[in-house]
């Protein structure tokens, strides 16, 4: 048997953080989870301004050499794609300039500070004609994955509505210092840039396009300690971003739930909740629901006559999209980590030329522009509509 041939692909990385760091076992991971892809992640180079953080993607992660300045990464030919997971300030300023410099992009969401940044990212991939990928994570578990198939097919019957809540508490201490996920200038917006952007996104997958918003924002830890180290250490600074968000939606007509309506909340200082990501959808015939914090599993009710029938849990398993790829059989969980192993496989796929499901920069768009909207609505009171972004992949009649 001739073996498959074996393209290369040269990485490189823009801060060596937790996600950065994760970024790079997801691509190393692809060879062996997709043999028969024939990919070869090749980490070539990863920038960072911190030593440790160079010295840990050479010494620990395997890159062949680590820079301070990412502009290093950019001009070196070896450097087929870039995965961006600085801070939310510096996302379009590289990104741009990742797209300019021929790079294909994997970017983490999200991808601007607001629809104006993210659409400057837009048009640099379009102009420059590279591939894009936006690190919508939640889209991957192989039981969201199995969701948008039931709700294809029709399953629930018309979509009626849907119900999607993203709580966590890891903002709930008020002595958390105020790093710059609280400051405007460095992250955008609050809890709607972070975990609502995901939510969006996760109902434009599921269902397709959100057409108008109205919402309100609220900011209920108002101060927060200055980082230690820093001249703010011992002080009291003001929080200027949202910590909790809330939006009604009504479906945009070209979406597969067009008519349908929806609630949606967010929230990073919610007492109790871990990661609860969670979703709802509702139809005519039967609905479904899945929590992040179980993502292994989907709960399914479809209706029949004469039956009083509640949910039934499905686990995860081989007929589930991706899940026979990590796992023997149900009951044996995926993890987070896996995710992002799936996110690099879609990605690789879209720069080798190959079909491939991955969410691209019109999506990370698409959902900027309804989180911009729910901004503009949060300070108005009034009902803000939501262009449809052409390109995106949200689930569509």
């Amino acid at each position: 048997m001739t073996a498959s041939p074996v393209r290369e692909i040269g990485v490189g990385l823009v801060s060596v953080g937790w996600m950065g760091r994760l970024h790079s076992r997801a691509y190393r991971s692809v060879p062996f989870v997709y043999p028969e892809l024939g990919l070869r992640p090749r980490l070539v180079q990863a920038a960072d301004t911190a030593e440790a953080g160079r010295s840990y993607a050479t010494d620990v992660l395997g890159y062949e050499s680590a820079v301070a300045d990412y502009r290093e990464v950019l001009a070196n030919p070896d450097v087929d794609v870039v995965s961006i997971c600085a801070p939310n300030f510096l996302h379009a300023e590289v990104g741009v300039a990742a797209a300019r410099a021929g790079k294909h992009i994997w970017i983490e969401k999200p991808a601007g500070r607001g629809a104006h940044e993210t659409a400057a990212i837009r048009d640099a991939v379009v102009d420059a004609g590279v591939q894009s990928a936006v690190g919508f994570n939640y889209r991957q578990p192989p039981a969201i994955q199995r969701a948008r198939q039931l709700i294809g097919e029709g399953a629930l019957g018309r979509i009626t509505n849907v119900r999607g809540r993203f709580f966590g508490g890891f903002s709930a201490d008020p002595q958390s210092p105020r790093a710059w996920r609280f400051v405007r200038e460095t992250s955008g917006s609050g809890v709607l840039g972070d975990l609502m952007g995901h939510l969006v996104d996760l109902v434009h997958f599921l269902l397709g396009p959100i057409g108008s918003v109205t919402a309100s924002t609220g900011t209920f830890i108002t101060e927060r300690p200055g980082l230690a180290g820093t001249p703010d250490e011992g002080r009291m600074l003001p929080v200027e971003n949202d910590d909790y968000a809330n939006m009604l939606l009504r479906f945009d007509d070209s979406a597969l739930a067009a008519g349908a309506l929806g609630t949606l909340d967010a929230s990073w200082l919610a007492v109790g909740p871990k990661a609860e990501y969670a979703i709802e959808v509702f139809g005519t015939e039967g609905s479904l629901r899945w929590d992040f914090e179980r993502l292994n599993e989907l709960e399914l009710a479809i209706r029949r006559p004469g039956e009083s029938l509640g949910y039934t849990r499905l686990l995860a398993d081989e007929t589930f999209p991706e899940f026979a790829r990590f796992q023997p059989g149900s009951g044996t969980s995926m993890g987070y980590d896996d995710l992002k192993t799936i996110e690099a496989k879609k990605f690789l796929l879209a720069v080798a030329g190959q079909p491939s499901d991955t969410s691209t920069i019109h999506d990370g768009l698409a959902s900027a522009q309804v989180l911009t909207a729910a901004e503009e609505s949060a300070a108005s009171g009034q009902w803000v509509e939501t262009p449809v972004v052409p390109g995106h992949t949200g689930h569509v009649r």
